[in-house]
């Protein structure tokens, strides 16, 4: 049977490995940790130059990127809302350091969403300069919260199969982001 450990690294495509490094640096405060370029695809053979960058996002996960410079410039996929793809970052210090975390995005120069409550976590949105879309998220779930929240999710899915309308089972989650709207 097949033990996973953890995510080693999730990987997404860039437009400029300089920038993109430039930017996870400066705006997150992350380690450049290595950087792997071949003229060939290892695993395929096929020849294709690529910059593959590593970079620590903290306890032993890693956000990589690749930059292809013979491929047509990266886009998002059309078929999918903006805010569906994105990487979410848990950060420490609760309300205050998340507050203080958007405070200094904007400062320097970003446009940022949020404070949003999602009941056990409250998150920060922003974009990243290839479009990818970042939350930064703090967690304030107790453990009975989620023991819960994992005992509704089978009904939930099973509902949710049947009938692709959203379960009521956990919709506690966004009754405070949602308060008075209808």
């Amino acid at each position: 049977m097949i033990q996973l450990s953890q995510i080693h690294h999730v990987a997404y495509r860039c437009n400029d490995a300089k920038e993109t490094v430039e930017f996870y640096q400066e705006m997150l405060n992350m380690d450049f940790l290595v950087a792997i370029a071949e003229d060939r695809v290892p695993s395929t053979k096929e020849p294709d130059p690529y910059m593959h960058l590593f970079l620590d996002a903290g306890n032993g996960n890693i956000l990589a990127f690749f930059e292809l410079p013979t491929k047509e410039k990266m886009d998002r996929d059309r078929n999918t809302p903006e805010w569906v793809q994105h990487i979410a970052f848990q950060i420490e210090g609760g309300e205050e350091a998340l507050l203080a975390a958007k405070a200094e995005l904007e400062a320097k120069g970003l446009d940022v969403v949020g404070p949003t409550e999602h009941g056990i976590i409250r998150s920060i949105y922003f974009f990243d300069p290839n479009g990818h879309r970042l939350e930064l998220t703090i967690v304030k779930g107790t453990a009975e919260q989620m023991k819960q929240l994992k005992e509704v999710a089978p009904a939930m899915l099973e509902e949710w199969s049947v009938t692709k309308k959203a379960p009521k089972h956990a919709a506690w989650l966004h009754e405070e982001e949602f308060n008075g709207l209808d």
